[in-house]
């Protein structure tokens, strides 16, 4: 076969596509990180849900987000948009149509949804962003964080936000899952603590599956057979019941499998598995001088004639 740069490039392709899909193969069966029942997590009943928007106040006021009022998150103008959390508040709520009940519209409070397998942790090069094994909340670690802001580009619920008008000290910023609180004896969420109708449960995630299952066999005709974020993406934290599906309401619709599982099995064969031996090295090198004189020779012969 002659030696050509297109016969080199497919053979130098071909070599790698083996190498890594090799090791991809090694590091998506060691990435699988076990998912604990005794994980915390957050129910969230969108039907009982008044949109009062305390939770919005609570989020603000452990976080010292802002200086606002309760009495501030009281105005109900809000929901003639639909808002996402960013830098400046970590949890929103949206009014929904109710198509059964117009006079009682549907709430759904927005916020991290903490990912048993999240695509942030994942995406994270220097592990600013890590899964907590005792309380399955997503921690953020400043101190480590580059700015790089991959995980806002990997999360499948685009709400890591960025403080681009903190030209000093800028952080990524989402729900923290007021983890200083959950890790203490008794600590709740603060917009859980807060919350005056009882929409938003937390406890052990199992625990949680089995009571929105008791709710939906209890009520049938209040509520659709789903759990979101029960097994969405490998599954979430927080979970919703609702009275239509969510993905009419904001929420995407998502498959089982988990993000990490398509690109992990990659990123640790780059980065971590697939590291060229010297030998290899040597013979691109004999390859690349071989193209010289190659080209060398098609000069020297094309200068004779």
């Amino acid at each position: 076969m002659e030696l050509t740069r297109r016969n080199f490039l497919k053979f130098t392709a071909a070599t790698g596509t083996i190498g890594i899909t090799g090791a991809a193969k090694k590091a998506s069966a060691s990435s699988k990180k076990p998912i604990s029942p005794d994980w915390l997590g957050v129910l969230v009943d969108t039907t009982v849900c008044i949109g009062c928007r305390k939770c919005e106040w609570a989020c603000n006021n452990v976080n010292q987000l802002s200086q606002k009022s309760l009495a501030e998150f009281e105005d109900k103008s809000v929901f003639e948009n639909m808002r996402r959390p960013d830098h400046t508040a970590y949890t929103v709520v949206n009014e929904y149509e109710n198509p059964n009940n117009p006079q009682l519209p549907y709430h759904v409070k927005v916020q991290c949804m903490h990912c048993n397998e999240a695509a942030c942790v994942s995406a994270c090069i220097v592990g600013a962003l890590t899964k907590h094994q005792e309380t399955g909340a997503v921690h953020y670690n400043a101190w480590k964080c580059i700015g790089c802001r991959y995980c806002m580009a990997a999360c499948p619920f685009q709400i890591p936000a960025y403080e681009y008008d903190n030209a000093l000290t800028p952080q990524v910023r989402k729900c923290t899952f007021c983890f200083d609180r959950i890790t203490k004896e008794g600590g709740v969420p603060g917009c859980v603590e807060i919350c005056p109708v009882e929409a938003l449960t937390f406890g052990k995630r199992s625990d949680l599956i089995e009571l929105a299952r008791e709710k939906i066999a209890r009520e049938p005709d209040k509520y659709i057979d789903h759990i979101y974020g029960e097994h969405e993406l490998g599954g979430t934290s927080w979970m919703y019941l609702s009275g239509r599906p969510m993905e009419e309401m904001d929420m995407e619709h998502f498959k089982d499998k988990p993000i990490p599982s398509y690109t992990e099995p990659v990123q640790h064969a780059i980065f971590k598995n697939f590291v060229p031996p010297l030998s290899l090295f040597a013979f691109l090198g004999i390859i690349m001088k071989l193209f010289k004189n190659s080209d060398e020779a098609k000069v020297e012969e094309g200068g004779t004639k």
